[in-house]
């Protein structure tokens, strides 16, 4: 899977499961300042993502993580290359 593909299907998730409007999601956006997401949503999150990828996600991956970039960069380094 791409990085293209993984964004799209990170925006889909956000839209689809948090109801988020697509306007507000970018790679720069703070996942609790921009997106409203919270400790709880953040473990929705992570569920969702991993059925999209695959790939078992551990939640100290995703510590330090604070936009969207950062999440996608947490899971481009977590899959096979």
């Amino acid at each position: 899977m791409t990085r293209d593909e993984l964004y799209a299907k990170l925006v889909d998730v956000l839209t689809r499961t948090f109801d988020i409007e697509p306007e507000r999601i970018n790679l720069d956006a703070r996942l609790g300042e921009d997106l409203d997401i919270d400790s709880i949503d953040a473990v929705d999150l992570l569920v969702e993502l991993k059925q999209i990828t695959g790939v078992r996600l551990q939640p100290e991956a995703f510590k330090s993580v604070r936009t969207l970039r950062d999440v996608l960069d947490a899971l481009v380094a977590l899959l096979p290359p």
